[in-house]
C-alpha cells in the first residue's frame, strides 16, 4: 500500500516541491490548507482538503478520525500550534515532521560549518525563538510520550517566485534603472541558498524513515555564494551589471526596522552547513541547482508575470536614505 502523507500547507515555496516529489514516487498525498494559493497549483492526484488549521472544529470536520503514515507540518510557528497538532495526531500517525528553521541555530555562529549539534539560540529574531520553543515541546513529547516527531530545519530555500535579496522586486527594478542596490555589510559573507527541488529530495527521503524518528536534521544544500555574487547573478539575469552599494546591517535595521530582525538575526552572518547527517539517510541528496541558474529562473518568471512585479515605494525610499549614509556610489 502506498505511503499516506498529510501535508499541512502544501502550496508554499518549500512544501509545493515536497508534495510534487512525494506524488512522483507514488505516495498517497493529502494536502490540508485554506485553498487560497494559486501561484503553485497542486500536482495531479493530490487530494486537497480545505480548512483553516487554526480552526479546530473545521479541521476535525474534514479529516474526521483519519490516520496517516506521516503528517508534515509546514504552517506551525508557535508552541500553541504544535501542541494542537500533538493533541490531534497522537496515535494517528507514525511520524510527525515539523518544519523548523536553520535560523534557530546559534546566531552569530561561533563555529562553521553548522551541524545539528550547534546550540539553538537566536537573541535577535522572535520568529526563530518561537521555532526553538516548538522544537523544545516536540523533544519533550517524544521523550516522555513517544510522540514520533522528526524536526527539519531549512535555511534559505527558494523557487522561481522567490527573490532572496532585501528589496525583492525593488532590487531588480533598481538594477534595470541603473540605480545602486543596497547590499548588507561588505557583501562577502557566505549565504547557503537552496533550490526547493533539491530540498524536496532530502525531505522526501526522511518521510516514513524510522531512523528519522526522534531526531533533527537541517536540509540546506552545499551551495554558499557571497551576497555580492547573489546580487550580481540577479543583475546578469536581468541583463545589467548591477551597482552594489554596501551598507552596514545595523544601519539598514535602524532606517528600516521591519528588515532588522531577519537581517541582523539571520542574513548578516555567514552560514555554512554540514549536511552529512541527512545524507547518511538520503544519499541521493545533492545540490543540483546553483543560484547562477536559479537567478535566471527567477527573472524569467517575473518577466513573464508582470502582476508579481510589486514595487514598494516605501522600501525604495528607505534604500535612498541608506545610500545617503555612505560615500557616493558610481
Amino acid at each position: 500500500m502506498a505511503q499516506s502523507i498529510l501535508f499541512i500547507g502544501g502550496t508554499g515555496t518549500i512544501s509545493s516541491a515536497c508534495v510534487a516529489r512525494a506524488v512522483q514516487r507514488g505516495a498517497s498525498v493529502t494536502v490540508l490548507n485554506r485553498g487560497q494559493s494559486h501561484t503553485r497549483p497542486l500536482s495531479d492526484g493530490v487530494e486537497e482538503i480545505v480548512a483553516d488549521i487554526r480552526d479546530a472544529a473545521s479541521v476535525d470536520a474534514v479529516i474526521g478520525p483519519r490516520e496517516f503514515d506521516t503528517v508534515a507540518e509546514f504552517t506551525a510557528f508557535t508552541p500553541e500550534h504544535v501542541a494542537a497538532d500533538v493533541a490531534r495526531f497522537s496515535g494517528r500517525t507514525g511520524q510527525y515532521v515539523f518544519i523548523s528553521s536553520a535560523s534557530a541555530y546559534q546566531t552569530p555562529p561561533e563555529r562553521l560549518p553548522v551541524t545539528e549539534s550547534t546550540p539553538l539560540r537566536n537573541p535577535f529574531w522572535q520568529y526563530s525563538r518561537d521555532k526553538i520553543a516548538c522544537e523544545d515541546l516536540l523533544v519533550h513529547e517524544y521523550r516522555e510520550h513517544g510522540f514520533p516527531a522528526t524536526i527539519v530545519r531549512p535555511s534559505h530555500t527558494y523557487d522561481r517566485t522567490s527573490i532572496p535579496t532585501t528589496g525583492h522586486w525593488v532590487d531588480i527594478a533598481r538594477m534595470r534603472a541603473g540605480k545602486p542596490v543596497v547590499v548588507h555589510g561588505d557583501g562577502t559573507s557566505l549565504w547557503t541558498i537552496t533550490h526547493n527541488s533539491d530540498f524536496a529530495v532530502a525531505f522526501d527521503g526522511l518521510l516514513g524513515n524510522p531512523l528519522a524518528i526522534g531526531d533533527s536534521f537541517h536540509i540546506t544544500g552545499d551551495h554558499a555564494p557571497t551576497w555580492n555574487q547573489i546580487y550580481t547573478w540577479l543583475g546578469e539575469a536581468a541583463g545589467v551589471e548591477p551597482v552594489l552599494a554596501h551598507v552596514a546591517s545595523e544601519t539598514i535595521a535602524r532606517i528600516a526596522p521591519d528588515l532588522g530582525p531577519g537581517l541582523v538575526g539571520d542574513k548578516a552572518h555567514s552560514m555554512v552547513f554540514d549536511n552529512s547527517k541527512v545524507k547518511e539517510l538520503v544519499p541521493e541528496f545533492a545540490t543540483t541547482v546553483t543560484f547562477d541558474t536559479g537567478a535566471r529562473e527567477i527573472v524569467e518568471w517575473y518577466d513573464g508575470h508582470p502582476e508579481a512585479q510589486r514595487f514598494n515605494p516605501d522600501v525604495d525610499a528607505a534604500f535612498e536614505r541608506m545610500l545617503a549614509t555612505i560615500p557616493a556610489v558610481r
